[in-house]
């Protein structure tokens, strides 16, 4: 019974952080923005990674940390986060007015303000306009999608969750959503854009919500 949960959890946190990977990759279909398989694993592997050391990061200070205080800063980093997704619209056309820049900028994956406005608008990750994602701009546009993937395995971590179950859902899931969203996006007839972030924000104050009881 227990290792079920521990798959259940795993599985929800993958699919709620993968949600803008798949939604991300649908839109690049539609403009036929191609993301090359190499570019694509490059994606996958830094937000994974970056949710592992968010992870071992909780893990290294959930000990000194009173359960229920782990438990409450848990809840409310999972919660805040799904409030965010659900009004994600509105947050993120508060960031593109505070980020608006030009798009002969330089590639850096130190540029905070590009990160901010890739995270607001993704799809302007294509700097270049090559209509191909180069592996340069695949690890800036991976950086921005990992913001809200550190808080939540830092999360993970302090709800105990199964650390390898998480990385390997996480993998799977991400690879998956990357994969099907931009072969959904390319039979798309015309260029539909949709925005599903609020999904993910009810998965995780579902997680968040769960939790308490």
């Amino acid at each position: 019974m227990i290792w079920l949960i521990a798959i259940f959890q795993a599985a929800a946190l993958a699919i709620s952080i993968s949600i803008d990977a798949f939604a991300v990759s649908f839109a690049y279909g539609c403009e036929k923005i191609k993301i090359p398989m190499l570019s694509l694993q490059i994606i996958n592997l830094i937000c994974t990674c970056v949710i592992g050391i968010a992870f071992i990061f909780g893990s290294v200070l959930a000990p000194y940390i009173p359960e229920w205080l782990a438990i409450l800063l848990s809840f409310s980093i999972l919660f805040i986060i799904g409030i965010t997704k659900l009004f994600d619209s509105i947050t993120k056309s508060i960031i593109r007015k505070r980020t608006d820049f030009n798009k002969e900028i330089k590639l850096s994956i130190f540029n905070l303000k590009l990160i901010m406005k890739l995270y607001a608008d993704p799809e302007t990750a294509d700097i270049d306009v090559s209509k191909c994602i180069s592996t340069k701009e695949a690890i800036v546009l991976a950086v921005s999608l990992s913001l809200d993937g550190f808080a939540v395995g830092f999360s993970a971590a302090m709800l105990g969750m199964n650390f390898l179950a998480v990385i390997i859902f996480t993998l799977i899931v991400d690879f998956i959503a990357l994969l099907l969203g931009g072969w959904l996006g390319n039979k798309a007839a015309n260029k539909l854009r949709f925005n599903i972030s609020w999904l993910a924000g009810l998965i995780l104050i579902g997680l968040a919500v769960v939790q308490l009881l």
